[in-house]
């Protein structure tokens, strides 16, 4: 199991959810702008989250994401091995246990088992109360309503005509006019 900004992110979003899933379900779109996270990599990140059964998809208007599961039941190293997962961490290491790696390879082993440990006892329903605690209720923000149907156009005024000629024929009529 690696700890990168993923993982980070991934259990952040996580919590957003969890905290703002009651009003509904929780755009991608709304969790990028609160924690200026790109939206291509929450797309990948919740992508990966779904296909591990933490979360749940709706699709169309006023869609997004809710929990799968009660965040009592989701703990920091389901969220983090969803997204860090590889089919590199999955495969042993070619000669990883030869030599000087052989020598520190069950201190490695010990503290991963202790990590994933100390993260599954960890529940996301805690990291939410504990935002909560900190915040407090999350505000309900406004979403602009989208006017549809159909418009009346603004309304243009004409150019004002212009005070000198335009052209070579008005020149001409000008000068050809009587005083």
């Amino acid at each position: 199991m690696r700890l990168s900004t993923k993982g980070r992110f991934a259990v952040t979003a996580m919590i957003d959810v969890g905290l703002r899933q009651k009003a509904g379900p929780v755009s991608l779109n709304d969790i990028s702008a609160r924690h200026h996270i790109s939206m291509s990599y929450l797309e990948q990140m919740f992508a990966r989250l779904r296909r591990s059964g933490l979360v749940e998809s709706t699709r169309g208007p006023g869609g997004g994401y809710t929990l799968a599961r009660p965040a009592r039941d989701i703990s920091v190293a389901d969220i983090i091995t969803a997204v860090e997962t590889t089919e590199d961490d999955e495969a042993p290491r070619a000669g990883a246990e030869d030599g000087v790696s052989a020598m520190t390879a069950q201190l490695w082993s010990e503290l991963q088992a202790r990590m994933l440990a100390y993260m599954q006892s960890i529940s996301l329903e805690q990291l939410i109360e504990e935002q909560r605690a900190l915040v407090g209720e999350p505000v309900a923000e406004e979403k602009p309503r989208m006017k549809r149907g159909i418009y009346r156009r603004p309304e243009t005024r004409a150019p004002a005509a212009p005070a000198v000629p335009n052209s070579v024929f008005e020149l001409g009529r000008l000068a050809l006019a009587p005083r």
